[in-house]
């Protein structure tokens, strides 16, 4: 099975707020459907505590998946069908015949948990999209 599953990528350069919830999400919705990963270009040493708590608030423990920040590998990207970057720019990796999508989202670093829970519902809606363009279900 896993051989046919697709496997997505979430970047951003901490890898502490934006991936990690994306990665979070995706994992929580589509199950083992997915292959999920997440990294950063210049990752942080802990995940964002704002983000752990409004991911806490879905039932998603961030903490207990063994979820932290990591560095973005190339092998990372070449074994993706589709990597989700969300503000690392430049800084990014891009191979031919890897799919590259940008969501711009604000970042969640130094923000509060009021500030974040909207990025988290704006993650979660794409995240969504995501899984019904990826692994549509047959009615």
């Amino acid at each position: 099975m896993s051989d046919t599953r697709p496997e997505v990528l979430f970047v951003c350069i901490h890898n502490a707020g934006r991936s990690q919830m994306a990665a979070a999400l995706l994992a929580h919705h589509a199950g083992d459907r997915v292959v999920v990963r997440s990294a950063g270009t210049a990752p942080a040493d802990d995940i964002n505590p704002a983000v752990v708590e409004v991911m806490a608030e879905l039932g998603i423990d961030l903490h207990a998946s063994g979820a932290h920040p990591k560095r973005l590998e190339d092998a990372a990207v070449e074994a993706s069908d589709v990597v989700i970057t969300m503000g690392c720019g430049d800084e990014c990796p891009f191979y031919p015949g890897t799919r590259y999508i940008d969501w711009k989202l604000d970042d969640p670093a130094g923000q509060g948990v009021d500030a974040v829970r909207p990025i988290r519902d704006e993650i979660d809606r794409r995240v969504q999209e995501l899984i019904a363009e990826l692994v549509p279900t047959t009615a």
